[in-house]
Protein backbone atom coordinates (compact mmCIF):
# COMPACT_ATOMS: atom_id res chain seq x y z
CA UNK A 1 0.00 0.00 0.00
CA UNK A 2 1.37 3.64 -1.14
CA UNK A 3 1.07 6.38 0.82
CA UNK A 4 -0.13 9.22 -0.91
CA UNK A 5 1.49 12.49 0.70
CA UNK A 6 -1.64 14.60 0.78
CA UNK A 7 -0.40 17.67 3.36
CA UNK A 8 2.96 19.11 4.32
CA UNK A 9 2.73 19.32 8.31
CA UNK A 10 5.94 17.98 8.82
CA UNK A 11 7.53 20.28 6.47
CA UNK A 12 6.11 23.48 7.99
CA UNK A 13 6.64 22.25 11.07
CA UNK A 14 11.22 22.30 9.86
CA UNK A 15 10.65 25.60 8.54
CA UNK A 16 9.79 27.05 12.10
CA UNK A 17 11.78 24.38 13.98
CA UNK A 18 8.92 23.11 15.89
CA UNK A 19 8.44 19.81 16.22
CA UNK A 20 4.95 17.56 16.34
CA UNK A 21 4.88 17.01 20.05
CA UNK A 22 4.50 20.99 20.25
CA UNK A 23 1.83 21.05 17.98
CA UNK A 24 0.19 18.40 19.60
CA UNK A 25 -0.15 20.63 22.51
CA UNK A 26 -1.03 23.59 21.07
CA UNK A 27 -4.23 21.86 19.82
CA UNK A 28 -4.56 19.39 22.37
CA UNK A 29 -4.32 16.50 20.26
CA UNK A 30 -2.35 13.49 21.35
CA UNK A 31 1.42 13.22 19.48
CA UNK A 32 0.92 9.76 18.09
CA UNK A 33 -2.22 11.52 16.50
CA UNK A 34 -0.01 14.28 14.83
CA UNK A 35 2.95 11.82 14.12
CA UNK A 36 0.39 10.03 11.78
CA UNK A 37 -0.43 13.40 10.58
CA UNK A 38 2.76 13.96 9.78
CA UNK A 39 3.82 10.81 8.09
CA UNK A 40 0.64 11.33 6.04
CA UNK A 41 -0.78 7.93 7.50
CA UNK A 42 -3.90 9.80 8.55
CA UNK A 43 -4.90 13.39 7.78
CA UNK A 44 -6.76 15.74 9.76
CA UNK A 45 -10.37 17.21 9.64
CA UNK A 46 -10.75 20.52 7.62
CA UNK A 47 -11.21 22.29 10.83
CA UNK A 48 -8.27 21.00 12.58
CA UNK A 49 -5.99 22.18 9.23
CA UNK A 50 -7.64 25.89 9.85
CA UNK A 51 -6.53 25.68 13.84
CA UNK A 52 -3.60 24.82 12.33
CA UNK A 53 -2.69 27.13 9.62
CA UNK A 54 -3.42 29.93 12.58
CA UNK A 55 -0.92 27.98 15.22
CA UNK A 56 1.38 28.23 12.40
CA UNK A 57 0.71 31.37 11.30
CA UNK A 58 0.30 30.09 7.80
CA UNK A 59 -2.32 30.03 5.09
CA UNK A 60 -3.88 26.50 4.98
CA UNK A 61 -3.09 26.38 1.43
CA UNK A 62 0.58 26.05 2.67
CA UNK A 63 -0.43 22.94 4.58
CA UNK A 64 -2.05 21.19 1.36
CA UNK A 65 -0.04 19.30 -1.55
CA UNK A 66 -1.31 20.20 -5.15
CA UNK A 67 -1.49 17.04 -6.74
CA UNK A 68 -2.48 18.67 -9.69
Amino acid sequence: MKIVKLNRIKTMLAEIDKQGKWLAQQLGKGPATVSKWCTNAIQPDLKTLVEMAEILNINIRELIVNTK
